[in-house]
This record gives C-alpha cells, sequence and structure tokens, in this order.
C-alpha cells in the first residue's frame, strides 16, 4: 500500500511515495506544471500507473489540487507544508516557504503548526517576481541565481514588482552589469520575505520550497533575519511529503 501526496503549485508539481510497509518514503519527483493543472495531474497518474504505485490512498495539494480528479482527499498546503517540514526538521521552528504564487510562513510547536502568515495580493517576494526581474534581464531564472555578483552599491528600493522593474530599466540603461542586478534582485526579494515572517519571529528558521535549492537566497535570508536559516535537499518536496502523511493517517482511520 502507497501513500502518495501530489502538490500542484504554478510552477511545478511534486510528488512524494511513501510505502506503508517499509514505513518510509520510497521515491520524491517533481515535473513542471506546465500551463493546465489537469493535464499534469492526468501525466502524474499515468506515471504512478507505470510504477505500479496502486492500489494507493492519494491526497492532493496546492493550487492545483482540484484538478486531481482521482485524488482520495484533498487539503490546503499550509497543513501539508508544515508536516513535511517537520518529518525533515523535527523542531520546533519558523517554516518559510517561498512559492510560485505565494509566500507561506508556519510557525511550528510541538510537532503542529500553531500559526502562520502568507503575503497579501502583491506578488513582491514570491518566485513569481524573481521570474517577471529575470525576464527583464533577458535571462532566465536559474542562470540569475548562478551568476549573480555582490554589489552593495546596488539596491532595489522598491518590493513593488511594477516598481522593481522601472528600477531595473533604470540600472540597465545606465549600463550596471547584469550580475549585480541579479543580485540586488534576489536580495530584494530576501528582505521582503524576512518582513513578511516579522510576525512569526522564531530562533530556529526552515526554508522549504524551490529557494531551498539557491544558497545565495537562503543566506541573504539568514542575513536579513540575523538567525540561521536550516533546510534539506528534499525541501522542495516538504508539501507533498505533508500530503502523504495526512493520507497515512486518514487511511488508518
Amino acid at each position: 500500500m502507497y501513500l502518495i501526496g501530489i502538490d500542484i503549485g504554478s510552477t511545478s508539481t511534486k510528488v512524494a511515495v511513501f510505502n506503508k510497509n517499509d514505513q518510509k518514503f520510497t521515491e520524491l519527483f517533481l515535473r513542471p506544471t506546465g500551463f493546465s493543472g489537469v493535464k499534469i495531474a492526468d501525466e502524474i497518474y499515468e506515471i504512478l500507473k507505470e510504477k505500479n504505485y496502486f492500489p494507493s490512498f492519494i491526497t492532493a495539494t496546492g493550487y492545483g489540487r482540484v484538478s486531481v480528479k482521482y485524488a482520495n482527499f484533498t487539503t490546503t498546503e499550509i497543513l501539508c507544508h508544515a508536516l513535511g517540514a517537520n518529518f525533515l526538521f523535527p523542531k520546533d521552528c519558523t517554516v518559510i516557504d517561498v512559492g510560485g504564487q505565494d509566500t507561506k510562513a508556519i510557525k511550528i510547536v510541538a510537532n503542529r503548526p500553531e500559526d502562520f502568515i502568507m503575503n497579501d495580493k502583491c506578488s513582491a517576494g514570491t518566485g513569481k517576481f524573481i521570474e517577471v526581474m529575470a525576464n527583464r534581464l533577458g535571462i532566465d531564472i536559474n542562470e540569475l541565481y548562478t551568476t549573480a555578483k555582490k554589489n552593495l552599491n546596488i539596491k532595489l528600493s522598491s518590493t513593488c514588482t511594477v516598481f522593481a522593474e522601472s528600477e531595473i530599466i533604470s540600472l540597465m540603461a545606465n549600463g550596471v552589469d547584469k550580475t549585480q542586478i541579479a543580485y540586488g534582485i534576489i536580495d530584494s526579494s530576501a528582505q521582503k520575505v524576512a518582513s513578511l515572517t516579522k510576525r512569526l519571529e522564531n530562533e530556529i528558521y526552515f526554508l522549504s520550497g524551490g529557494l531551498s535549492r539557491v544558497s545565495l537566497f537562503k543566506n541573504l535570508l539568514a542575513n536579513h533575519l540575523q538567525r540561521e536559516v536550516f533546510t534539506d535537499e528534499n525541501a522542495i518536496f516538504c508539501g507533498a511529503m505533508g500530503a502523504s502523511l495526512i493520507g497515512l493517517k486518514k487511511e488508518k482511520s
């Protein structure tokens, strides 16, 4: 019996497979979400079938969870991310997840989410902010992360995506190197996320989501929080892992 969590985000879809007999995760994988939640959900179903992961109990989460018609259960991201993060990092802490469309901070006490906060409707401090800025520079988002070079004189004062884009146009017009602007973009995003998280201030932070794989963002976030930020190589799968663990409880009941 497998407990499968599917987390359909705006950028990527993560899948976690928990083997009930072995009591451990046997596979984690992701695919680009693309333009259609329904299409990626159907693709994931075919992959699971090819891998002989049925019978299973499937829990779907993320903004595209309604697209997983074959799910046994659907639930919101907050609890899934909290449980997944606590599985990887079982300490009282504040979990920070920077998604493509939103940013979440979840305070965990005694292995349970105690409080949470999300960004408002503005895209500042989300993956979308970084994506828009990378497009303005004419580079892809991975290139932005890998080429960023520190220049303390280059800072983006606007956290608003529209105004920040105007600042970048001005910097480019003045001949500032793209790599230095890239650093300013990542630093601006880290500062915005730290500011959002302030209400759930903590001694320990854990970074999940796609940006957990970007060491520069993690380090800049730690600087702005003035605390060490922990993560895990599988932190991008926290939502899907948490969904699997919820499925384990549901299946037992």
